[in-house]
């Protein structure tokens, strides 16, 4: 576990030839956001005196209350291993407090900080993510403008010459490498142009602070080789589209709270009360882990993407997970989540739905051990089985009736994200398709 001091971040400066310093926070909706500082002002921000206009970012602030402050977490300190002409340019994650010195309700990543400290009360002391993100890789053009035309047309596991983009995926993982980042394997997934790239669990603050960083990379390396890397959930139909599996577990002071070495499967009752809070929080969440009106077209039968809500330690078809793994690596998989979600908001609300089933001492159903994909809809019922919200629209009015959530939140973000979801949405469904032309426009 890192524990830099200010002096580490000066020395580290010189050691590596640092002339910027980029103070990254994320916004409501998942956007990495940065100032951009000259190492004279270092001290400054080291100080916590780096100021901003918070008006100016989606979701934060009205413009009468602007002034807002950039905390760093000096254990975030990363040099970014590309060159950037004169000097190197290094990155501090920032946590957002108003003028007056408090914590910024709107901030994401101190909200996450909130519900962890629900969890501490709780007796836990730690919370620990691994990531699954997967991202199609598309060619650039001329103008190194994204197009719809895929780089390969490889498929789960393939190699070269299938898999075209094997090497721009060697090269992200090591950038990634010498970033810091443990990178446990990486793949072609099951779509043409599909990738995925897999690091180790941390402690969930700095799981999500990967992401970002992850996402950021990702982007970064797939430009140098002329493709447009992105996290979209759904840019292609008929194949699968790209999610973001989430395991998590709890800890203990050391010890894996999820293991019962004489429980049923080796699970906990803690990791049954858990994952029974997160099966009846699903739908109140799924607007926060699938967030855009293209996460739905993700989550339909018949592209192995979770729609219905069961669990099992047998399949992948169900919402949850449990994978094979025991002692230590006993974890919940959680499926349904996509790679275009704030990553400090989706685990802000998966934990707070478990917190909240360990609380209540919830159970879970039993376990569904069948492929779910083709059951038939009466099966479905008598298993008592629900399905996820078909789109963003019923995913928010999921939301809005979930107090439980709404509180994982708070209630800044949780109105801010309201509005601009609903904006989103009245956009897209007033908007007239390319579908609805080539469907309409001759027969009527």
């Amino acid at each position: 576990m890192r524990n830099y001091t200010k002096e580490d971040i000066r020395k580290f400066v010189g050691e590596e030839n640092v002339n910027f310093v980029r103070l990254q926070f994320t916004d409501i909706l998942g956007m990495i956001k940065n100032v951009e500082i000259p190492i004279s002002q270092l001290d400054k921000a080291l100080n916590n005196k780096m100021m901003f206009d918070g008006s100016s970012i989606e979701g934060f602030v009205r413009i009468e209350e602007s002034d807002m402050y950039l905390i760093p977490d000096l254990n975030t300190w990363m040099v970014f291993p590309w060159p950037s002409g004169k000097g190197r340019v290094a990155r501090l994650i920032c946590d957002i407090s108003l003028a007056n010195g408090s914590p910024f309700t709107g901030d994401p990543r101190g909200n996450l900080k909130r519900v962890l400290t629900e969890m501490k009360e709780l007796g836990f002391t730690d919370f620990n993510l691994g990531p699954e993100p997967e991202f199609f890789l598309f060619k650039l053009d001329e103008n190194m403008q994204p197009t719809m035309e895929l780089n390969d047309n490889g498929g789960y596991f393939d190699l070269a010459p299938m898999d075209l983009g094997e090497n721009c995926r060697r090269d992200i993982v090591l950038e990634l490498e010498e970033m810091g980042f443990e990178v446990e394997a990486s793949h072609h997934e099951c779509a043409p142009g599909q990738h995925e790239i897999d690091f180790k669990y941390a402690d969930v603050l700095t799981a999500c602070d990967n992401i970002q960083t992850f996402k950021l990379v990702v982007k970064t390396i797939a430009r140098k080789h002329g493709l447009h890397a992105t996290f979209m959930p759904k840019p292609l139909f008929g194949v699968s589209g790209s999610g973001m599996h989430c395991n998590v577990s709890l800890f203990k002071d050391g010890e894996n709270a999820f293991v019962d070495e004489n429980g049923e499967l080796q699970l906990s009752t803690t990791a049954y009360q858990f994952m029974a809070g997160v099966l009846e929080h699903v739908p109140g969440f799924t607007a926060i882990t699938n967030p855009t009106v293209n996460s739905y077209k993700r989550l339909v039968p018949g592209y192995e993407a979770p729609c219905y809500i069961a669990w099992s330690a047998q399949n992948r078809s169900p919402l949850i997970r449990i994978p094979a793994s025991r002692g230590i690596s006993t974890r919940i998989e959680v499926r349904s989540v996509d790679s275009a979600a704030n990553p400090y908001l989706a685990m802000a609300a998966i934990l707070k739905a478990g917190l909240n089933g360990i609380k209540r001492e919830l159970e879970p159903p039993m376990p569904v051990d069948r492929n779910i994909y083709e059951m038939k809809p009466f099966e479905l019922q008598e298993l008592g089985i629900g399905t996820l919200p078909t789109d963003l629209d019923h995913a928010l009015i999921a939301l809005g009736k979930d107090e439980i959530i709404q509180e994982a939140l708070g209630n800044h973000i949780f109105t801010n994200f309201m509005a601009e979801k609903k904006l989103e949405w009245e956009s897209y469904r007033i908007t007239v398709h390319p579908w609805e032309v080539e469907r309409y426009m001759k027969i009527y």
